[in-house]
């Protein structure tokens, strides 16, 4: 919530108050309205900016993050594909190759877990 949002909807009652011809009231808060609606385009711009900025970095680390972790999770998700196969027609070989996803999974320290979903999230809402 931005300090405008914040001071708008009490301006607003101020305004009740002090103006009190109606028609230049609702001229008074028709340009708050309007001072609002500026401040929020130029917050979209702003984003917008720094998107488009991000996506065409030289940087591949950076221009590339985001649809490299998508497509890893892509993978992961299409790898049942063949699991599925691999169990049908041998279940042992599948079960063992589950298991050992698992346990390298399980491998890795919590925290590193912790500080992927935090970095992640923290980069997620500071685009927003």
């Amino acid at each position: 919530m931005s300090i405008l949002e914040a001071i708008v909807g009490p301006v607003s009652k101020l305004l009740d108050k002090i103006i009190p011809d109606p028609e230049a009231r609702d001229r008074a808060k028709l340009e708050l309205l309007k001072l609002q609606g500026d401040q929020e385009l130029a917050t979209i711009g702003a984003q917008m900016q720094a998107i488009v900025a991000e996506a065409q970095s030289n940087d591949p680390w950076t221009s590339r993050a985001r649809p490299s972790f998508l497509y890893m999770m892509y993978g992961l998700i299409l790898w049942a594909i063949p699991m599925g196969l691999i169990a049908a027609v041998r279940p042992e070989m599948a079960k063992g190759i589950a298991d050992g996803m698992t346990a390298y999974l399980r491998g890795i320290p919590e925290e590193l877990y912790a500080l992927f979903g935090t970095g992640y999230l923290g980069y997620t809402a500071a685009r927003t």
